[in-house]
C-alpha cells in the first residue's frame, strides 16, 4: 500500500510530456510586392509539370535514380528505420538462453574442501528481464527514434528537391551558354567581313591602318570570349553529368527559346512552408527527438521496476540433467533509485535540455531561412523579367546605332571609332539580354525550391 502511494506520489511529479509545435510561423515572414498570397500553392506541383521539356524530364528521372546523394540518403532512411523498430520492441521483455559447464576445484581447508576434492555442474537456462514503463521512459525513447527515421524521410525529400532545382537550374544554364555561343560565332562572322571591308576601305584611301588594326582587335576579342564560353560549356557539362550520377560527358539538351514555364507562380499562406519544405519538416522533427530524449533523460532520476524470472536445468552430472529434479526456478521484483552516480543523470538531462533548445533555435532558423529564399526568389524573378525588357531595348537601340554608323562611315560621315564602340556595346547588350533570360528561368526554379517542390 505505502509503496503504491508513492508511486502515485511520483507519477504526479513526472508524466513524460507531449510534444507541441512552438508557434514559428506568421504571415510577415514573407515579404514581397508582386505576387498574391493564396491557398494555392506551385510547390504542390509535380517536377514533371513543373518542366515541360522532354529532354529536362529525362535528366531529372535519371538523377534522382542514379545521383549518389540520394543513395547516401535513401540508405540513412533505412538505418533510422532500424532504429524505429528497435524502439517498438522496447515494451517487449528480453530474453537470455545460456547454457554452461563448471569444473571446479575446491580447497581442502574451504567450507565443502573435506567432503568434495572437486566439483563439476551442468546447466541450461533461461533469464526473462522486463521493465515496467511507469515513466513514459520507454514510450519517449520510441518516439524519438520515430521522428529520427522521419527526419531522415524529410532529409531524403530535401536532397531530391535541391538535386531538382540543380540539374533545372544547370540545364537552363547550358540552354544560355549554348545561345551565347551561337550569338559569339555569329559576331565573329560579321567581324571577319567586317575586316574584308576596312581593308579595302583603305586601299581606297578612306581609312587609316590604325581602323584595319582595331578591327582586328575587335575581331580577335570576341574570339576570345568564344573560347571563354565554350570552356564554361564543357565544365558545366561535366557538373551536370555528376548531378546525374554519370562520368562526364556530353549533354544533349534542346534551346533556350523552347523553355515556357506555364504554371501559375502562387507562393501559397506562410504555414505552408512547414508541410512542403523538407529541410523544414526535417527540423521540426529534429526538435521532436531532442524533446522526446529529454523526456527520457528526466525519467532517469526516478526509480525504475524490473522483474526478473531465471529458471532452468542444473544438475553435477551430465546424465541427470534433463531429470524433473534439477529443474529450478527464480524471480526477482526489483525497485533501483539513482543515489550517487558521478553527475552522470544530471549531466545527461542537462545536455538533453541544452540540446533541445538547439534543435529549436535550428527549427526557427529553417522557417526564416525558408521565407528569405522565397522573397528573394520572388523579387529575383521580378528583376529579371523587367531587366529582359530594358536590355531587348538596349540591343535594339545598339543594333540600330551599329547599322547607321557603318552606312555613316562607307559615305565617310562617321568617326571608324563610334562604329567599333556601337559593336562591342551590340555585342555585350546581346549576351546579357540571354544572361537576363536564364535569370528569369533559374528564378522560377529558386522560387519552386524555396516552397517545398520537387520532391513530391
Amino acid at each position: 500500500m505505502i509503496t503504491g502511494l508513492a508511486f502515485l506520489s511520483l507519477q504526479s511529479c513526472f508524466v513524460a510530456r507531449t510534444y507541441e509545435q512552438p508557434e514559428v510561423v506568421r504571415e510577415e515572414y514573407y515579404r514581397t510586392d508582386a505576387f498574391p498570397q493564396d491557398s494555392l500553392n506551385m510547390a504542390e506541383v509535380s517536377w514533371r509539370n513543373m518542366f515541360n521539356d522532354p529532354q529536362l524530364q529525362q535528366y531529372i528521372e535519371e538523377g534522382l535514380e542514379q545521383n549518389i546523394d540520394i543513395r547516401v540518403a535513401i540508405q540513412q532512411v533505412l538505418v533510422a528505420e532500424a532504429y524505429v523498430k528497435q524502439g517498438k520492441a522496447g515494451y517487449l521483455p528480453t530474453l537470455n538462453a545460456k547454457g554452461q559447464y563448471t569444473h571446479q576445484e575446491l580447497s581442502a581447508n574451504s567450507q565443502f574442501g573435506g567432503l568434495f576434492s572437486s566439483v563439476d555442474q551442468y546447466e541450461l537456462s533461461g533469464n526473462l528481464s522486463w521493465e515496467a514503463d511507469i515513466w513514459g521512459k520507454i514510450r519517449s525513447q520510441k518516439r524519438a527514434f520515430e521522428a529520427s527515421y522521419l527526419q531522415s524521410v524529410a532529409a531524403h525529400q530535401a536532397v531530391k528537391t535541391r538535386l531538382v532545382a540543380d540539374i533545372a537550374s544547370t540545364y537552363y544554364q547550358l540552354l544560355s551558354l549554348d545561345e551565347q555561343i551561337q550569338i559569339t560565332e555569329e559576331t565573329i562572322e560579321t567581324r571577319e567581313n567586317s575586316l574584308e571591308t576596312t581593308r579595302a576601305l583603305k586601299e581606297a584611301g578612306n581609312l587609316t591602318e590604325v581602323g584595319v588594326k582595331q578591327t582586328e582587335a575587335q575581331l580577335y576579342n570576341a574570339q576570345g570570349i568564344l573560347i571563354d564560353l565554350k570552356n564554361q560549356r564543357k565544365i558545366l557539362e561535366n557538373a551536370f553529368s555528376i548531378l546525374l550520377g554519370q562520368s562526364p560527358d556530353a549533354i544533349n539538351r534542346n534551346s533556350l527559346d523552347e523553355q515556357k514555364i506555364t504554371t501559375d507562380l502562387q507562393i501559397g499562406v506562410p504555414a505552408q512552408l512547414l508541410r512542403n519544405r523538407p529541410d523544414v519538416i526535417a527540423a521540426e522533427y529534429d526538435l521532436v527527438n531532442a524533446f522526446e530524449l529529454t523526456n527520457v533523460a528526466k525519467s532517469n532520476f526516478y526509480p525504475s521496476l524490473t522483474l526478473t524470472a531465471t529458471g532452468g536445468l542444473q544438475a553435477l552430472n551430465a546424465s541427470d540433467l534433463l531429470d524433473t529434479n534439477s529443474l529450478f526456478a527464480t524471480l526477482v521484483g526489483g525497485l533501483a533509485q539513482p543515489v550517487l552516480n558521478g553527475r552522470r543523470i544530471r549531466t545527461q538531462f542537462e545536455v538533453s535540455e541544452a540540446q533541445q533548445e538547439q534543435a529549436r533555435l535550428n527549427f526557427r532558423k529553417a522557417i526564416l531561412n525558408a521565407s528569405k529564399e522565397v522573397s528573394d526568389a520572388l523579387y529575383s524573378y521580378e528583376a529579371a523579367t523587367d531587366k529582359i525588357s530594358v536590355k531587348n531595348k538596349e540591343f535594339e537601340a545598339y543594333d540600330l546605332a551599329t547599322s547607321y554608323s557603318e552606312e555613316l562611315l562607307n559615305n565617310g560621315l562617321a568617326n571608324y571609332l563610334e562604329v567599333l564602340t556601337a559593336r562591342q556595346n551590340a555585342l555585350n547588350a546581346r549576351l546579357s539580354l540571354t544572361t537576363a533570360r536564364y535569370n528569369q528561368l533559374k528564378a522560377v526554379v529558386d522560387l519552386y525550391e524555396a516552397l517545398g517542390g520537387g520532391w513530391k
